[in-house]
């Protein structure tokens, strides 16, 4: 077993992606930024009312407190922080989750990662009566750490260990068992409900995942931690290429293999625990990014990580514009528009034989 166990890495090394240079990638990572700036003023411009550009523009620098002013600087700026935030915290998650126990099924929703985080923050809800994100992002971080240790604990018993098909069934059998659990705590406690409803976006969004209702504290709650988390990802994701080819070869190559996935975990916890305080479950994203970016750089983490940080903040972004204008003029929750998009990725990648090359 110990001679086959890299096998499957070496092959994913022959295919190096799209672009397998320096200069390539490194391109590649600028076009990637600028896509996320075309996002972002997509974002501040396009609504259930449309602002022009030079409007946008004015009311960032020249603010004068008119309606359309308001608008961009009071709603549309906060709600693109967090969308940044909460799309490069997910996109990072899902290709840290992926890289370490090389199943190209995982991410932060599959595994229960995001299903244990917001039963955490209903929790607080319902017994505390918690209403701001500050207080919902440690009983966040509490239900995320659960649930990653029980999953692990689930996924690794009987022989042969915790093998990517066992923990992927163990991560949707939990996150079904909290889902239910979230819904029955709401159902029981009406008035929790009501305080739910706002969580992360419009009335009713709470189940879906939204960046509706972000305000500047909601941003300044959440950003200290998701910022940590991608910093932590970066410093970590050259050890993880190591990681990747298998525990044996890893420590021969002197990577140290319990720390590397200690921190690995630490980053998820902070980012998943975070997102889900200030967004609520928003669905895919960690799964649909990190194939995006290993497709276009090859198997190696220390590109994924900052790919998928601009990517997964493009995808965030783009779905959330889409949801204001499909159903104007009402707004359909950006956790909605990407399990659409994310549902028939998860489809194509079950049919297909060599998933990405993990």
């Amino acid at each position: 077993m110990s001679t086959t166990t890299p096998a499957a890495p070496a092959r994913a090394d022959r295919r190096p992606g799209l672009v397998h240079t320096f200069g390539g990638r490194s391109l590649g990572l600028l076009v990637a930024l600028v896509v996320v700036v075309a996002a972002v003023a997509l974002s501040l411009a396009v609504g259930s009312k449309q602002i022009p550009l030079g409007t946008v523009v004015d009311a960032l620098t020249a603010y004068d407190g008119s309606a359309d002013h308001v608008v961009v600087h009071d709603l549309r700026v906060p709600r693109t922080l967090l969308g940044l935030l909460v799309g490069a915290a997910l996109g990072v998650s899902g290709a840290l989750i992926q890289g370490m126990t090389r199943n190209p099924l995982a991410d932060p929703g599959i595994l229960g990662v995001n299903a244990g985080a917001g039963f955490g923050v209903v929790l607080s809800v319902a017994l505390l009566g918690a209403t701001q994100a500050s207080t919902f992002v440690w009983f966040a971080f509490a239900g995320a750490i659960v649930a990653t240790v029980a999953v692990y604990l689930v996924g690794s018993q009987g022989r042969g260990g915790a093998t990517p098909v066992r923990l992927t069934l163990a991560g949707i059998a939990l996150g079904a068992f909290l889902g239910g659990l979230t819904l029955g705590v709401t159902l029981l406690d009406p008035s929790a409900f009501d305080r739910l409803r706002a969580w992360g976006g419009t009335s009713g969004a709470w189940g879906s995942g939204s960046i509706a209702g972000a305000t500047p504290a909601t941003v300044g709650d959440v950003a200290p931690f998701i910022l940590c988390g991608l910093l932590l990802a970066l410093l970590i994701s050259r050890p993880l290429d190591a990681v990747a080819l298998g525990d044996d070869l890893a420590a021969s190559l002197g990577a140290h293999v319990g720390r590397t996935r200690l921190l690995v975990g630490v980053a998820i916890t902070l980012m998943c625990g975070a997102a889900t305080a200030g967004a609520g479950p928003v669905a895919f994203v960690g799964l649909m990014v990190p194939h995006v970016a290993r497709w276009t750089v090859g198997p190696v983490q220390r590109w994924i990580v900052p790919y998928s940080a601009l990517l997964g903040a493009v995808l965030v972004l783009v779905s959330d514009v889409l949801g204001r204008v499909v159903a104007r003029p009402g707004e359909v929750p950006v956790g909605i528009i990407t399990a659409f998009v994310g549902a028939p990725v998860l489809i194509a990648l079950v049919r297909r034989t060599r998933m990405s090359g993990l």
